[in-house]
C-alpha cells in the first residue's frame, strides 16, 4: 500500500475515526484504525466492537493495500504535521509490517498489527430507511442528550429513545426521549419520510456522542437506516453503525403531568443568570434551589448551613395561589440552556409533584423536572 494524501483532509477523516477508539483496550487491535487505500479513494475505519466508523476520502494511491495503525497516534503525528503538507502513508512490507508517514523531511514508522484481525461490524438487513436533516439532528440531540441516564444498571435509559408518534390529529412525529429519573427531555418535529413503521430504537449514549461530534462538519442531509438491533446514519463519505441498547424504553408519557394547573411565564434568559447566581453558595452534593411564587413575582433562595443563604426576586407572569418549590439547580441550569425563545414557561401542581417547563416559543420541545425538598 501507498498513497498521498493532503494533510487537513487526512486529519478531519482521522478526528472522527479516533474518537471511537477506546484510550484503552484488552484487544489490541480495537486501538488501530484499518486503512485501506484502492481505486483512488481511501478508507478509514474504526470500531470499539459496539459501534463503528467509515470514512472515505479522495486520494492519490500509488499502490493499492490494506494496513492498520494505533489510531491515537496516527492522529496526533498528522496533527503536528505543517498545514498544506502533502502525507505519504506506505506500508512496509520487508520491515515485518510497519507504516512509514512521511511529509518533507518528517517520516515516522509505526508498528501495524496483522489487518485480518481487525474486527468487521456487519450491519446486516437496515430495512427502515428516511431521511433527516442535520440541523434538525442537532437539536434533537442538543435538546435531549443532558438527561440521559449515566446509571448503569438502568441500561435502557442510557441513550436517546427515537421512535415514531401520531398526535391527536393523527399527524406522524418524529420524537427523542431521555430521562434519568429525575428529568425527562422530549423533541419532536415532523415524520420523514419513510419512517413511520420504524421500531423504537433506544441509541446509546456514545453514539449520540460521535454522531453529534460528526454533525459539526456536516449540513444538509444525513440518511437514517435501521433494523431490531442496529442503526445506521450515512453522509459525505462517512458511516456510522452502532448497536442499538436491547431493552425497553419505560411508557414515558406516563409521567409527562396533565393536570398542572399553576403556570408561571417569565425570562429564560434572567432565571437562568439568577439560578447560577444564588445556586453559587449552594451544597455541591444538592445544589437545591427554592423558587417561592407569589403574584407576578418570584423569589429564588439558597440555604447552606456551612456557607450562608442568597436570595434574588424576578418579576414574572404568576395568578395562581402562592406556591413553594425546590429543584436541583443544575438540572435547572441544563434545561434554561436548551430554551431558545426570551421566556420559559413551568406549570406546576404542588410541592411534590413534577413540573413541567417549556419554551413558550418552541412547541416542539418539553421538559419534565422531579422537585426536590427543600
Amino acid at each position: 500500500m501507498k498513497v498521498t494524501i493532503e494533510r487537513g483532509a487526512f486529519l478531519k477523516a482521522l478526528n472522527h475515526v479516533q474518537s471511537v477508539v477506546e484510550r484503552r483496550n484488552t484487544i489490541p487491535i480495537l486501538s488501530n484504525v484499518m486503512i485501506e487505500a484502492g481505486k483512488g479513494r481511501l478508507k478509514l475505519t474504526a470500531t470499539d466492537l459496539d459501534m463503528e466508523i467509515m470514512e472515505t476520502l479522495t486520494a492519490d494511491v500509488i499502490r493499492n493495500g490494506a494496513a492498520t495503525a494505533p489510531a491515537h497516534m496516527l492522529y496526533d503525528i498528522v496533527r503536528k504535521l505543517p498545514d498544506g503538507a502533502q502525507v505519504q502513508a506506505e506500508l512496509l512490507a520487508a520491515e515485518g509490517g510497519r507504516l512509514a508517514i512521511s511529509a518533507g523531511s518528517v517520516r515516522f514508522e509505526l508498528a501495524c498489527l496483522p489487518k485480518e484481525d481487525f474486527p468487521q461490524m456487519t450491519a446486516g438487513a437496515l430495512p427502515f430507511r428516511f431521511r433527516l436533516q442535520a440541523n434538525d439532528l442537532k437539536r434533537l440531540i442538543d435538546k435531549t442528550r443532558f438527561a440521559i441516564s449515566t446509571e448503569e444498571t438502568r441500561f435502557y435509559l442510557n441513550g436517546i429513545y427515537l421512535h415514531a408518534h401520531k398526535d391527536g390529529g393523527g399527524k406522524g412525529e418524529m420524537r427523542a426521549v431521555a430521562t434519568d429519573g429525575h428529568r425527562l427531555a422530549r423533541f419532536q418535529f415532523e415524520l420523514p419520510d419513510g419512517a413511520a413503521d420504524m421500531p423504537g430504537a433506544i441509541v446509546p449514549r456514545k453514539t449520540i456522542g460521535e454522531l453529534r461530534r460528526l454533525l459539526d462538519d456536516m449540513d444538509g442531509a444525513i440518511d437514517a437506516s435501521l433494523s431490531d438491533t442496529k442503526i445506521q446514519f450515512t453522509t459525505d463519505g462517512v458511516e456510522l453503525t452502532s448497536k442499538l441498547i436491547d431493552g425497553t424504553f419505560p411508557d414515558y408519557q406516563r409521567v409527562i403531568p396533565s393536570a398542572n394547573d399553576k403556570v408561571l411565564t417569565l425570562d429564560s434568559r434572567e432565571f437562568a443568570l439568577a439560578v447560577d447566581r444564588v445556586s453559587t453558595i449552594s451544597a455541591d452534593k444538592t445544589r437545591a434551589v427554592k423558587l417561592s411564587l407569589a403574584e407576578d413575582r418570584l423569589t429564588l433562595s439558597v440555604i447552606n448551613p456551612d456557607s450562608g443563604t442568597a436570595t434574588e426576586e424576578l418579576g414574572a407572569s404568576y395568578t395562581a395561589t402562592p406556591l413553594e418549590i425546590g429543584f436541583n439547580a443544575r438540572y435547572l441550569l441544563d434545561i434554561t440552556n436548551q430554551i431558545e425563545g426570551k421566556e420559559i414557561r413551568f406549570v406546576l401542581s404542588d410541592a411534590g409533584s413534577p413540573t413541567l417547563i417549556e419554551d413558550a416559543e418552541d412547541s416542539g420541545t418539553l421538559y419534565v423536572l422531579m422537585p426536590m425538598r427543600v
